[in-house]
């Protein structure tokens, strides 16, 4: 069985949009790998305080984008046999696999943009809870244990994203703390830069490179499903020799 004409022509564009979308699932693949151990990420989601961690929605939405470019890998193989082959079987699994990606993608972009600020949110209120006790306790010298340990949780927040403080007024409060002697949580090279502002920065940046990524998988996908089921109705119907 073979195909001619156009429909030959959709057959090698079917396989160059499968390899790139093969190629994408690779990348997103990389991308959450590098996102789940990202130093930054890392050491701020790795804290612990009072048997409370940070939360865990970021994870959840990098280990679901892992098991996505995993998935896309697979896909993307499966689509280039296809094609190579002119297997109606194949190219119709591999049109079924586009279809529910395509609407698990739709799905958690819905999702993700209702909860686009949700990461960041959680983390300013983990990381302001953490500062009020760090800061406040040290001042009226309650609980010593727990207030060294909200000091080392947030040393490492400073550290990590070059920041002090809430805002611009509590950074210079406890940068004036730190320098008085009564705390020692702002980083040794000095930052001026708020963290709240710094926490935003960081997880905003990550889930827009996110939503760039989908969106462009999205519009391969479409022009495969177009391909593919064009694929299949032309080897129905080409000429067995």
């Amino acid at each position: 069985m073979g195909v001619e004409g156009c429909t030959k022509c959709i057959k090698y564009l079917l396989f160059f949009f499968n390899f790139i979308f093969w190629l994408a699932g690779g990348v997103i693949l990389g991308v959450a790998l590098w996102l789940r151990h990202d130093p930054q990420t890392s050491n701020l989601l790795g804290v612990e305080f009072e048997g409370a961690q940070p939360p865990s929605t970021f994870y959840i939405s990098v280990h679901i984008l892992i098991g996505v470019g995993a998935v896309m890998m697979v896909v993307g193989f499966l689509g280039c046999y296809g094609a190579i082959q002119e297997s109606q079987c194949l190219l119709g699994t591999f049109f079924a696999c586009l279809v529910i990606l395509f609407a698990c993608e739709v799905a958690a972009g819905i999702w993700g943009f209702m909860h686009k600020d949700t990461v960041s949110k959680e983390m300013i209120n983990f990381y302001d809870s953490v500062y009020d006790k760090a800061t406040l306790q040290s001042l009226s010298d309650m609980d010593k244990e727990k207030t060294k340990a909200a000091a080392s949780v947030l040393k490492i927040f400073h550290e990590t994203l070059s920041c002090c403080g809430k805002g611009i007024g509590t950074g210079v409060f406890t940068f004036l703390t730190d320098k008085l002697g009564l705390t020692d949580v702002c980083p040794s090279g000095g930052a001026s830069t708020n963290c709240h502002s710094r926490i935003n920065e960081l997880f905003s940046d990550k889930i827009y490179l996110i939503g760039i990524a989908a969106l462009v998988v999205a519009v391969i996908m479409i022009f495969e499903m177009i391909f593919s089921m064009v694929l299949c109705c032309g080897i129905r119907n080409s000429p067995v020799y």
